[in-house]
């Protein structure tokens, strides 16, 4: 093979070298990534607590229990307490089901019921059940009491526990008054068509 040959190998070599390169570089140019501002990104869980967080800022406080139970209606709690009535009796001297009966539970001994097995976590409890107590127990058991034998997810509406409280209250021979408005909310915390607080 004589240098002319040669010559044409390598500039065709070259050549091909050159025209590779320069199609990469015009690739890279037109393709580039954009950079980001900040290395990472936001994780979705990350953006919804920042999305919750905004939303808390214009959320309305949450009334207190007395205001609550001032527009809170025993019908209403009664209809809803019929879904505890699968684990619950409500009758006065009624036994146990899978849950201790609820005929005066205002202000019993938190496991106070006489031979029903109660987890460990109701009877670290101790005390007796108030108001508060039962509304921050039926609002989420499990959180209320980590490790309750209790399956009930909870409640969320505040209204609604109000009206079970209200029902509650009703399931004894002497029914503690429900607390006044005035003992714990200003009154005009009250909504103007609401009445004085129901005395037991």
């Amino acid at each position: 093979m004589d240098s002319f040959e040669v010559n044409k190998v390598a500039g065709g070599v070259l050549g091909t070298l050159l025209a590779t390169m320069g199609l990469g570089l015009l690739a890279g140019w037109l393709y580039s990534p954009a950079e980001p501002g900040k290395p990472g990104y936001d994780l979705p869980l990350a953006a919804a607590e920042t999305a919750g967080a905004g939303d808390s800022k214009t959320a309305a406080p949450a009334k207190p229990l007395p205001v609550l139970l001032a527009s809170a209606s025993v019908e209403k709690g009664a209809s809803l307490a019929k879904a505890c009535g699968a684990c619950h009796n409500f009758e006065k001297g009624a036994a146990a089901k899978v849950g201790p009966p609820l005929w005066g539970v205002l202000g019993r001994p938190v496991g106070g019921v006489a031979g029903f097995g109660y987890s460990e976590a109701i009877k670290g409890k101790g005390g007796d059940w108030t108001l508060d107590k039962i509304n921050a127990f039926i609002t989420s058991p499990k959180g209320y009491a980590p490790g309750t034998k209790m399956t009930y997810a909870g409640e969320e509406d505040p209204q609604k526990r109000a009206d079970i409280l209200d029902y509650l209250h009703t399931l004894s021979d002497n029914p503690q008054p429900l607390p006044a408005v005035t003992d714990a909310a200003p009154a005009d915390a009250l909504p103007a068509s609401t009445e004085p607080a129901k005395k037991g």
